[in-house]
């Protein structure tokens, strides 16, 4: 398994390419914008995109979708939550989406194959009602729900503090560890979470609400 990191977009969202080693075919999670940078690296490297991948709605995750998905013709997945066939669209106003080509809704224990790997969905709503985190082995694509010493922000369209901390919980009493990739800041890792992170700390001490 091979995980590319790029900082996208007008924010700097950061862009994974998840690929299967054995047969090139990749998944692009969060195209948040610089889609011909995104094209220019499967291309250099061969790579296949059979799937892009929103861990939720907001415009700086999707920016570079159309671009993406015009010259792949790549299914974007989505939960249903945050797809809305006419969204109203601008920062920071909607979580909702809805790619021009083909958009297939997903959800909590569905998983979706990439080559020969697996990626398994977990439902984790706060940041917004359909944010999710998609786990592939020992990775674990947090979207805007966990990062590093903190977390997503609640104050937007959907937001829920509630919601944000029963999604941390849950990520931190995961068995085992695993490598966060997060939707903005730096890679970590949930060992370290469970640690440092005021916010995670919080949640597992029965915490409901900030």
């Amino acid at each position: 398994m091979l995980v590319k990191a790029m900082a996208v977009g007008f924010i700097g969202t950061n862009c994974y390419i998840l690929t299967d080693e054995t047969t090139m075919k990749s998944a692009v999670i969060d195209p948040g914008g610089d889609s011909n940078m995104i094209l220019n690296y499967l291309e250099d490297n061969k790579m296949d995109c059979v799937a892009i991948f929103l861990t939720h709605g907001h415009m700086d995750h999707t920016m570079g979708v159309e671009g993406l998905q015009s010259e792949t013709g790549a299914p974007v997945y989505l939960h249903k939550e945050d797809y809305d066939p006419s969204p109203k669209g601008g920062f920071g106003m909607s979580h909702t989406f809805c790619p021009a080509g083909e958009c297939r809704l997903y959800g909590e224990g569905d998983v979706i194959p990439v080559g020969n790997l697996q990626v398994k969905v977990l439902h984790t709503p706060g940041h917004t009602p359909g944010g999710v985190t998609l786990v592939c082995e020992n990775a674990m694509f947090t979207g805007d729900t966990l990062f590093r010493e903190s977390c997503g922000r609640v104050d937007l369209e959907g937001g829920s503090a509630p919601e944000i901390l029963s999604s941390l919980k849950r990520l931190a009493e995961m068995p085992g560890d695993y490598e966060v990739y997060p939707g903005h800041m730096d890679t970590t890792t949930l060992a370290q979470e469970r640690t440092f992170n005021p916010y995670v700390r919080a949640a597992l001490s029965g915490v409901t609400e900030f």
